[in-house]
């Protein structure tokens, strides 16, 4: 079984389905459903497996996006991607750290479903135009129209300043750090004027359902007093989605903090609190493209 090209690719087959659906457990749910049509194919006609596995996942990726688009549209409050632990290593590969950030994956959000496929296939993957069409659906001629219009929208909307890891870990760590006081002023201080704050909590954990605007009202959100007194207020760096980033918890449940750095001050505080979302913070997830 492990000279089965599924299991070889497997790493990027779950990096392809991850990227296009932000959840790492609909991720699984598709190589399920992939595995299982491969395993119909006739593999000794498939001349690149790997190609042809992409496309499977593509398509069934798709699949599941138009299927959960109800869903999403029902969504309690901000959505954001489900986060996932996973190791140093994985910032040494800049182009996978970056397409694989929450900040990168909420703005694939703002894609339609095919959009998003060919930007990730092309941009992340670098798959030729012809096999993005025959993922996809689409002719070359369109998959080229379709990639130009999704990286000019990526570009707009991304963020434009990449720090240092070393950088980032220590603009996490201070902002941890204000954090477990819960003084406003120091939240301020390691925090843009402009920053925004996105928070998850799904409706099962409590979490600003609405974009939180300014270093102030974000600095107060963060600060509540109805978390624990900060001598039990823990926090811990760990490496999500390929950055530093925070995990702590608040009344025993878990949260997940990631932040874009800029000019050494945070501009965007995701907070992820929906605890469907946090059950992949103990393993390493397995990325690679």
């Amino acid at each position: 079984m492990t000279g089965s090209p599924f299991v070889t690719h497997r790493s990027l087959l779950f990096t392809v389905a991850y990227e296009l659906l932000g959840s790492a457990a609909d991720a699984e749910d598709v190589l399920q459903e992939s595995w299982l049509r491969w395993a119909d194919v006739d593999q000794s006609q498939v001349r690149d497996p790997r190609a042809y596995l992409v496309r499977i996942v593509t398509r069934q990726a798709l699949n599941r996006r138009r299927a959960l688009s109800r869903s999403r549209e029902d969504y309690v409050g901000e959505w954001l991607p489900e986060p996932l632990l996973t190791s140093p290593d994985v910032a040494e590969d800049v182009e996978l750290a970056e397409s694989v950030s929450i900040a990168m994956l909420t703005v694939l959000e703002t894609l339609g479903p095919t959009e998003r496929a060919v930007f990730v296939l092309r941009e992340v993957f670098d798959l030729a135009y012809g096999e993005i069409a025959e993922a996809t659906g689409k002719s070359a001629a369109s998959v080229r129209q379709i990639a130009r219009r999704a990286r000019e929208h990526v570009a707009a909307r991304r963020p434009r300043v990449r720090v240092s890891r070393t950088e980032q870990r220590a603009v996490v760590e201070r902002f941890l750090a204000s954090l477990r006081t819960g003084r406003l002023d120091e939240l301020m201080e390691v925090m843009a004027p402009d920053v925004v704050l996105i928070a998850d909590g799904g409706g099962l954990a409590a979490a600003a359902t609405a974009p939180v605007h300014g270093a102030e009202p974000v600095a107060r959100v963060l600060a509540r007093a109805d978390r624990p007194a900060a001598a039990a207020f823990e926090t811990t760096t760990v490496w999500l989605n390929g950055a530093p980033a925070g995990r702590f918890e608040i009344d025993g449940e878990p949260t997940a903090v990631s932040v874009v750095v800029e000019n050494g001050r945070v501009t965007r505080v995701y907070l992820m609190r929906n605890p469907r979302k946090l059950t992949r913070l103990e393993e390493p997830a397995e990325l690679a493209r």
